[in-house]
């Protein structure tokens, strides 16, 4: 299995689970934006996190990568794939938590 294969898997779980947000709570728009924001920085400075860290590390030799498994771009020295897991993560977790704290209208 490549790192792209199991990418695919794990931002499909997100992706489900940001899809679900809607449909399960039925949230107003200015929620959704509220939402959406919140995500889209958390994202931004996780990339930026993974970019440095990552690039760092495999610069000091702290690990490597078998190349079969990868797509082949890179950002600096880390591979494109390594980016899959901080997307996933501010997608799912916000998702997540929306999701299992859903409480009923009369108990607010």
């Amino acid at each position: 299995m490549s790192y792209l294969e199991l990418n695919a898997v794990f931002l499909g779980i997100a992706a489900a689970a940001v899809l679900a947000v809607p449909v399960v709570l039925r949230p107003d728009r200015r929620s959704l934006r509220h939402a959406g924001a919140a995500m889209a920085a958390t994202l931004a400075v996780l990339l930026v996190l993974t970019a440095v860290f990552d690039n760092a590390m495999i610069a000091a030799g702290l690990f490597d990568y078998s190349g079969h498994a990868l797509a082949g771009a890179r950002v600096g020295l880390a591979p494109l794939e390594d980016f899959a897991y901080p997307l996933g993560a501010a997608l799912l977790l916000p998702a997540l938590w929306m999701l299992l704290t859903v409480r009923g209208k009369g108990r607010d």
